[in-house]
């Protein structure tokens, strides 16, 4: 079997160093469709970088390295087509404000592998520091399909009762139809999200944006919509991945707002609000 959960779950923490600058920051921000409009002073937060304001979702990509579902599949005990692949689910918790420039180490293991039957999920956390302390703590899962049925744990169940009432804010943002070729740039060069030969090899028949460019999207709407564009109010976010988005596309965000917790639920407009992530929260202070 291509994925051993006994070799993949024993491994030693792998570690290494990152860095970024404000650069790096400025990129992931248009990658993820600030800007718009560009002389809008709430944009020039993320888009200025003598204002610069470090969404904290930018902790996904910083340091330009493979993203967690990529850098998962080179572990220990882990061998599969990239083609088999997708990226289930997302959860982030900031321990402090990110700065806009730095350098940290992390730190990088799987902590399960659980069965569902037809597929398997790893889930890789990573945790990174700087001199200052713990930044971040990151929890990906990643969806192998054809790789269950070993006869392993399930792991706990990932959905959620949804929010009551009608919500308090809905918001709509558009997608570029380059919007992935530019969001790759932060360094997430899986050919699903650019080669149309590649994602028919993968099931879809054309190529989808990222996950984690649909999760950057999202807490960026909550922010300036209920969070008064303060992005050092958020303390964590959570998603899981329920359907693909096609660049071009209209996300439909609707939040509902309780204590200490955004509720969060999106759709694709063009396909009668088709879901796209489901289970989401934005924990703040």
């Amino acid at each position: 079997m291509p994925i051993d959960a006994a070799k993949a779950l024993a491994a030693g923490p792998r570690t290494g160093e990152i860095s970024w600058t404000r650069k790096d920051v400025l990129l992931y921000h248009l990658g993820i469709g600030a800007g718009r409009p560009a002389t809008d002073p709430a944009e020039l937060r993320y888009t200025l970088e003598s204002r610069l304001h470090v969404l904290p979702s930018f902790a996904t990509v910083a340091g330009g390295g493979p993203p967690g579902v990529i850098s998962g599949l080179s572990m220990p005990g882990v061998d599969v087509d990239l083609a088999r692949v997708l990226h289930a689910g997302q959860s982030l918790a900031l321990h402090r404000t990110l700065p806009a420039e730095g350098t940290a180490t992390t730190s990088e293991r799987i902590v399960a592998v659980h069965d569902k039957g037809t597929a398997a999920v790893l889930v890789l956390r990573t945790d990174a520091a700087d001199a200052g302390g713990p930044l971040w703590t990151a929890h990906a899962r990643i969806h192998v399909r054809g790789e269950g049925g070993w006869g392993g744990d399930r792991g706990p169940a990932t959905r959620r009762e949804p929010p009551a009432g009608a919500p308090d804010r809905t918001v709509e943002r558009p997608v570029r139809e380059d919007q992935a070729l530019l969001y790759r740039l932060c360094g997430d060069w899986n050919p699903l999200h650019a080669d149309p030969e590649f994602a028919a090899r993968a099931g879809f028949d054309r190529p989808v944006l990222h996950g984690l460019c649909t999760y950057g999207i999202t807490l960026k709407a909550v922010v300036d919509t209920l969070l008064d564009g303060d992005v050092t109010r958020v303390r964590g976010c959570t998603a899981r991945f329920a359907g693909v988005v096609h660049p071009g596309e209209t996300l439909r965000v609707r939040m509902w707002r309780g204590a200490g917790e955004i509720r969060v639920d999106v759709g694709a407009v063009e396909r009668g609000d088709a879901p796209v992530l489901a289970d989401a929260g934005v924990r703040y202070a």
